[in-house]
């Protein structure tokens, strides 16, 4: 929240406009403030989360099966979306484009490494190599676009939905609406949102008009199928077909909107989908979201 606050800022306020030159003074204070919120964050999860369970020798543990890997997809999309703000806000310091991919791409990947050593130290969890390798799918998916288009033509969005699930086990899937939509991965759904006017800059395709590709999965009470327990359900996949918009290119000359516009525009709109799960085959929503 403290970079998305940031990067408005770059947007509403001219003292924050981008720098056409390397302007050293904001540069430093970016890489001043990143490096505080980042320690600080670490040492108060270090205090308030993890020492209220026993720590043990630093190890690795396989949860790749878990949560039909929606608990990846939010690692992949919170890294990406850590290295875009790390991108923008050294871009509004005037910083070259190939430190902006060393330095400010690679936030996300490198913050939440920092996180997985925490879990590694933690007897109840583990530092996980899915994870990890989330973490820098995301990152890849940002710097390579970087690389190929220099432009974000495919951005990760998200959408969510409350379900029934978390009532029956609110500890672990949330008690309230903001808790769900962190735990609840019934309710999640992650998208590749390609622009098409990005890939056909001729044709006459609306700038703001996305297809949306998404994935998500439904009837999960816990990580793992566990037969013995009466509540475990018959989890299935999810796949979908949509359309989407890409915010940011709807014009308007109004600060507030294009402020707004990119602060949301990693959320979903609702939209007509085509579903396709591997319970039930193909399903029809007139409104998905």
């Amino acid at each position: 929240m403290i970079l998305i606050g940031l990067n408005c800022l770059a947007q509403t306020s001219s003292f924050y406009k981008k720098s056409d030159t390397l302007n050293t003074k904001r540069r430093n204070a970016v890489i001043i403030t990143e490096t505080a919120l980042s320690i600080g964050t670490l040492v108060a999860l270090n205090k308030l989360w993890y020492a209220d369970y026993a720590r043990s020798n630093f190890h690795f543990i396989n949860d790749n099966n878990q949560w039909k890997q929606l608990d990846k997809m939010g690692h992949v999309m919170t890294s990406y979306y850590f290295g875009k703000v790390g991108m923008e806000v050294l871009d509004w310091s005037g910083t070259s484009k190939k430190n902006q991919l060393i330095y400010g791409a690679t936030f996300g990947f490198t913050f939440l490494t920092a996180v997985e050593v925490l879990d590694g130290f933690s007897k109840k969890w583990g530092a996980s190599w899915g994870d990890v390798l989330a973490n820098a799918s995301g990152t890849g998916l940002l710097i390579g676009q970087e690389l190929v288009w220099n432009e974000q033509r495919i951005l990760l969005k998200y959408s969510f939905s409350q379900t029934a699930y978390a009532k029956q086990r609110p500890n672990v899937l949330g008690e309230n609406f903001l808790q769900q939509t962190l735990k609840d991965y019934n309710g999640q759904t992650y998208w590749l949102s390609a622009n098409i006017w990005s890939f056909n800059k001729e044709g006459n395709f609306p700038k703001w008009l996305n297809i949306a590709l998404g994935y998500g999965a439904d009837g999960m009470l816990y990580g793992e199928i566990n037969p013995t327990n009466t509540l475990s359900q018959d989890p299935y996949r999810q796949f979908y077909l949509s359309v989407d918009l890409d915010l940011t290119k709807i014009k308007t000359n109004s600060k507030f909107l294009k402020t707004l516009f990119s602060t949301i525009n990693f959320i979903k709109i609702p939209a007509p989908a085509l579903e396709y799960n591997t319970k039930n085959g193909f399903t029809f929503h007139y409104l998905h979201f």
